[in-house]
């Protein structure tokens, strides 16, 4: 019998995120680091829209916002010379800005949000080894003060950096290389007049145009307060011979490592900066290497890799961080219905699959970046891409999982000869199964005075399905229907299913079916019409990390029930 159900092993932002989703789904776990107190630094900054929506979904946003600040684009200099800036700039149905926040005041507000339900994390607690069993993992863990423990957890998720153990005890192979640069940082205020919110890259390039010299400028919370960035001369990079990652290239280097005094970042500065200016209050400096790498599997039987542990890339557009808690989320909901016995026995196989194409292509794209920059001094975020797509990306809000097996499949194009899969169901527009749920605004509710969104009815730790109602499903057949089809589903779900009833704007506010047990909400701005284009009586199914699993006719309930068995034993 295990002594817990999930042990996290690694309390940075990834773990803290696994951690806190597993107990906000009731699982018990406990969380331990091998550190006595976090880092003090602000290594990883970078905040994207996805990740603001994901810590939505966990009811910590608003404590986010209110300590970061936004990043509204980034000012570009080559060899002195302006050039067009960069806006980060979004579509207005957007809910959420790309910020910045250092990660230190991520782990504080994650680690209190933990705590909320009634788990510490356990420091100076270092995992020394894994050994699977059929029903359990054993963790040996050595305390602080000298004591072994042994540790049967049923699941084991390695959110232990680079370095992981936890990777390495499950055997699985951390494949990549390293990139010939090296970069020192430094966490500085400087005193000049450059728009607040945008950061600076100001490169200058030699006689063949590839990039000799760098500096980028990043705006953190706090009076002109800027994490810098700088080209470090003439160091090349090397690589681990076990495959892993040299110690620098775990991330951002080390406090008590090659850091920077003030001197050196002002030489940087005079030579780079776009007008006279002065650093000042050094918080913290280092140096560190880019490096890219993936692991072949995230999941080993009972052993779970995420963030560092199962992928790291350059650190362009903050892309590593975000991914982490990406990962986390995504495998937190899967693991809870496990531990609960109601999920398919291939359910967290799906982790892998959803996940692994999505640090694939983080880490390819970083890397082409990377090169790019180094070859032309300021490459373009997109490439290739139009400026939104682009942006959208950058943001995470492109990331889909349309080949998952938890995801409806969707009509084979060019083979009508093979017919359709039971409850294919194409959408005319809006998002398709896979796709990430878009919110929209101007949702009316009987019992709420005031406008709300769709993300206020995705809060949940359940799946949702919304049943859109067209005139015909305000009463008699049509509302039995969509009645009937809502119990079918809490069934297959096993009651952890939210249900809502979505009404055009045109369906009279009086217009509620009798008796009909989902809660109405009623699109009164036609927000919900315009994003997801539904047909009148459709069905669409999303998943606790808020991602569409499905889009079903009202008048097949059986293929919605039958899809809910993907995931529901």
């Amino acid at each position: 019998m295990a002594d817990v159900d999930v042990l996290v092993v690694g309390a940075g932002p990834v773990g803290l995120t696994a951690a806190a989703e597993l107990r906000r789904h009731g699982v018990n776990c406990r969380i331990v680091d091998r550190l006595a107190a976090p880092d003090p630094y602000a290594k990883a900054i970078g905040i994207v829209p996805r990740t603001l929506e994901v810590w939505e979904t966990m009811g910590l946003a608003h404590k986010v916002l209110d300590e970061a600040v936004p990043h509204l684009g980034q000012l570009v200099y080559i060899d002195g010379k302006a050039r067009p800036q960069v806006e980060l700039t979004l579509p207005p149905e957007i809910s959420y800005p790309f910020a910045t926040l250092p990660q230190y005041t991520t782990e504080r507000l994650l680690t209190e949000h933990l705590a909320s339900f009634g788990t510490e994390v356990e420091r100076s607690v270092e995992l020394r080894s894994l050994e699977t069993h059929p029903d359990h993992v054993e963790a040996v863990l050595a305390h602080a003060d000298g004591r072994t423990e042994s540790l049967r957890a049923r699941y084991v998720v390695g959110c232990d950096g680079a370095h992981s153990l936890v990777r390495k005890e499950a055997g699985l192979t951390f494949e990549g290389d390293a990139l010939p640069e090296q970069y020192m940082i430094g966490d500085v205020e400087v005193d000049w007049e450059l728009p607040a919110g945008y950061s600076m890259r100001s490169v200058n390039l030699d006689e063949n145009g590839e990039m000799d010299d760098m500096l980028v400028c990043i705006p953190m919370p706090g009076v002109r307060r800027y994490w810098l960035s700088m080209l470090r001369p003439n160091a090349r990079a090397g690589g681990g011979e076990d495959g892993s990652a040299t110690p620098d290239e775990a991330g951002l280097g080390t406090a008590d490592g090659e850091g920077l005094d003030l001197g050196q970042i002002q030489a940087v500065l005079d030579r780079l900066s776009p007008e006279v200016t002065t650093a000042s209050t050094l918080r913290w400096s280092s140096t560190f290497r880019t490096s890219h790498r993936l692991v072949d599997r995230y999941r080993s039987g009972r052993v779970f890799v995420a963030g560092d542990a199962a992928h790291i890339q350059p650190p362009i557009g903050g892309q590593g961080l975000n991914t982490g808690v990406q990962d986390a989320h995504n495998l937190a909901w899967k693991l809870a219905l496990t531990v609960r016995g109601v999920a398919t026995d291939d359910l967290l196989e799906s982790y892998h699959a959803e996940r692994h194409p999505v640090a694939r292509e983080v880490v390819d794209r970083t890397v082409k970046h990377a090169r790019t920059v180094r070859r032309a001094g300021a490459g373009p975020l997109n490439n290739g891409a139009d400026t939104e797509t682009a942006m959208l990306r950058q943001a995470q809000l492109l990331v889909a999982y349309p080949d998952s097996p938890l995801t409806q499949p969707r009509p084979a194009l060019g083979a009508p000869e093979a017919g359709p899969v039971p409850g294919d169901h194409a959408p005319e527009a809006g998002p398709v199964p896979g796709d990430r749920a878009p919110d929209c605004r101007g949702l009316l509710s009987d019992l709420a005075g005031y406008p709300r969104r769709l993300f206020d009815l995705l809060r949940t730790p359940r799946h949702v399905l919304l049943l859109f109602a067209g005139q015909e499903h305000a009463s008699g057949e049509g509302a039995a229907r969509l009645e009937a089809c809502a119990a079918e589903a809490r069934r297959a779900a096993h009651g952890l299913l939210d249900t809502y009833l979505i009404t055009a704007a045109d369906v009279p506010q009086d217009a509620r079916p009798v008796g009909l047990r989902p809660p109405r909400v009623r699109d009164a701005a036609g927000e919900f019409q315009n994003a997801y284009a539904p047909r009148a009586g459709e069905a669409i199914l999303i998943r606790p990390d808020g991602y569409l699993s499905g889009r079903f006719p009202l008048a097949e309930p059986d293929h919605l029930t039958a899809h809910l068995r993907r995931t529901f034993a």
